[in-house]
């Protein structure tokens, strides 16, 4: 995205904003970031922390951006083949299936 690292803009989620009561400051403040996401083409956007995610996938969907957000636990579990079919909410249909594990009946 541009612009990054320093220079970057917050989501509009953090510092409890997404949890203060005001959601239509809080999504007009993160149509910035949802311009930036959607300038990229991008069909993902990975998260670290979880306010972020919440106000970023509801940015998607409130400015029409229709790109999946993606916890970055829930990428690095996919690749280890340890996401399970129960987690993978955020995913998109390509995703879904991807080394799903086996489920094994706990033994009581």
């Amino acid at each position: 995205m541009y612009p990054n690292k320093s220079n970057n803009f917050c989501c509009g989620g953090g510092g409890g904003f997404l949890q203060s009561g005001f959601k239509e400051e809080r999504l007009a403040y993160g149509k910035i970031k949802d311009n930036q996401i959607q300038k990229t083409g991008a069909t993902y956007c990975i998260a670290a922390c979880h306010n972020c995610h919440a106000q970023i996938h509801e940015l998607s969907e409130h400015y029409g951006g229709h790109y999946h957000v993606v916890h970055l636990w829930s990428l690095i579990c996919l690749s280890m083949g340890i996401l399970a079919p129960n987690e993978r909410t955020y995913l998109g249909p390509e995703l879904q299936d991807v080394l799903v594990p086996e489920y094994i009946e706990p033994e009581f």
